[in-house]
């Protein structure tokens, strides 16, 4: 995949192949599928280090399959006034976001996710995301809306980045979220296509889970990208025509039903069903 000379990796996002996984086979499955790089959290981390990989391990299987990682998440409670107390959670969150930042170095990959459920004033979360981007140096930091979070929308996510005003501060788009929370091209409207990081691809189901519970339908009952509702290949096609260049295309299908026919399964219809749609919305990403 090609934007303007460069790789674009088609990425299967960490939760698309569960939380549970050995990290080995993680990467073969998504070779084999035919994703260029997987995606990574903290948890599927150090998940693999309880299983006994060395950094040094991980590096080489994805050396040996010609795989990378190309995604790094997830940063929360960055805006927690506490989160500089040293409490049993706060020590937790501070220990999860270094482990992010030395995902991101030692896999050389130059951009972290992050979101945040906890409400608060948009001045409070501005000054947050700015010190989050000044303890990520010389890592992008992309912030993600979620409907159901304390940033329910791109108008909100825009707001807190541009108040904040770092260069290292970006945003993500993902179809899931997008579609939940009613966002339409018309939305993308004013803000620099040069802000915009990464991009995440599904689908949704043709009937919201209820307001209370939405969060459980973003968690488990995803679809694969341009079999649902959400318009995936408009989703695409907007950004392509407000002129972003994502570094990274992620499909980031949480799924309990697609998971549970197997990883291999999985695997291959998410890749199937994200090739369908950009080839479809922007086929010069495969070119």
């Amino acid at each position: 995949m090609n934007l303007e000379g460069k790789r674009v990796p088609l990425t299967i996002s960490s939760y698309t192949l569960g939380m549970e996984i050995d990290f080995e086979q993680r990467v073969k499955t998504a070779k084999k599928a035919g994703f260029e790089g997987i995606g990574l959290r903290a948890e599927t981390y150090m998940l693999a280090i309880k299983q006994g990989y060395s950094d040094a391990d991980m590096l080489r299987i994805l050396e040996e399959n010609q795989m990378e990682v190309s995604e790094v998440e997830y940063i929360t409670l960055w805006a927690d006034p506490n989160k500089t107390k040293e409490t049993p959670d706060t020590l937790l969150q501070q220990f999860k976001e270094q482990t992010v930042f030395h995902m991101a170095r030692l896999f050389k990959v130059g951009h972290i996710n992050c979101g945040l459920m906890e409400k608060y004033s948009q001045e409070v979360l501005a000054q947050a995301f700015k010190e989050l981007c000044h303890r990520a140096k010389e890592l992008i930091i992309g912030l993600e809306f979620m409907p159901y979070s304390g940033v329910p929308d791109l108008a909100a996510a825009w707001e807190i980045v541009a108040l904040a005003d770092c260069e290292n501060g970006m945003l993500i788009l993902d179809t899931w979220h997008w579609a939940r929370a009613n966002q339409t091209a018309a939305d993308l409207a004013g803000i620099p296509k040069e802000k915009f990081i990464s991009v995440q691809i599904c689908d949704v189901l043709e009937r919201r889970y209820p307001d209370t519970i939405l969060r459980e339908e973003s968690m488990h009952d995803r679809l694969s990208p341009g079999t649902g509702w959400g318009d995936t290949v408009g989703f695409l096609k907007a950004i392509k025509e407000h002129g972003i260049q994502p570094v990274v295309i992620g499909t980031e299908v949480i799924s309990d039903p697609i998971l549970a026919s197997g990883y291999e399964e999985s695997a291959a219809q998410n890749y199937a069903t994200s090739i369908k749609v950009i080839q479809e919305a922007w086929p010069e990403l495969l070119a």
